[in-house]
């Protein structure tokens, strides 16, 4: 399998996490986005029409999207990060509470006060977006107080998911001191064999920016 990342994109570690964890064969291919390579007409005929990263290639079989991949992984894999069966729509429940509450505010918020340019940033943006990452912190230190995982008694894609963005060390109004839960749980997470950090595990750091 081929993985079109980069090490920037907390989108792309949901994606290129499981595939480690799970034992894919897999290859991390570089997207230069910042210098526009995923909005390039034949990039999106080829690789994926939204534009975006991740994107998986398998033979035949194109996937976008994060949580498609991860469950595309478990799917054909196997793996126990789907949590048990009775744990499905849990599951289901907390990766898309993380796209629509914790990834969509926490993600561009550190995207704009790390990567755009001064001139370009909105104090008033930043403050809505802080404010939305807090309140999703709050919701996720709660579940987990007295729980090592989101969901059932291991690691699972609710885990990977969540976490995507709060091993990244650019500032966002996140600090792990803060919230005591969550940072047991990322600690556990950075413990299970296998786990690497993003800009381990796929290609492209700020610094080779700089």
């Amino acid at each position: 399998m081929k993985l079109y990342c980069m090490g920037e994109s907390g989108n792309a570690y949901k994606a290129a996490l499981p595939l480690e964890l799970a034992g894919v064969d897999w290859e991390p291919m570089f997207v230069d986005f910042f210098n526009g390579e995923a909005r390039k007409p034949e990039w999106r005929e080829e690789i994926n029409a939204m534009g975006e990263v991740p994107a998986l290639v398998d033979g035949d079989v194109k996937l976008s999207q994060s949580a498609v991949i991860q469950q595309y992984v478990i799917d054909k894999t196997g793996s126990p990060l789907g949590g048990k069966p009775e744990d499905k729509y849990e599951v289901m429940r907390w990766v898309l509470w993380d796209n629509n509450k914790m990834s969509s505010q926490a993600g561009p918020l550190r995207f704009m006060m790390n990567f755009l340019s001064e001139k370009h940033r909105s104090e008033d943006v930043i403050a809505f977006l802080n404010g939305r990452t807090q309140a999703a912190l709050q919701i996720l230190e709660k579940r987990l107080e007295g729980r090592d995982w989101i969901v059932g008694d291991t690691i699972t894609v609710a885990d990977i998911s969540c976490c995507s963005y709060l091993f990244y060390p650019e500032p966002f109004g996140f600090d792990r001191a803060d919230w005591p839960h969550i940072d047991a749980w990322l600690t556990r997470i950075s413990e299970t064999p296998g786990w690497k950090h993003p800009y381990d595990l796929m290609p492209g750091h700020p610094d080779d920016r700089a």
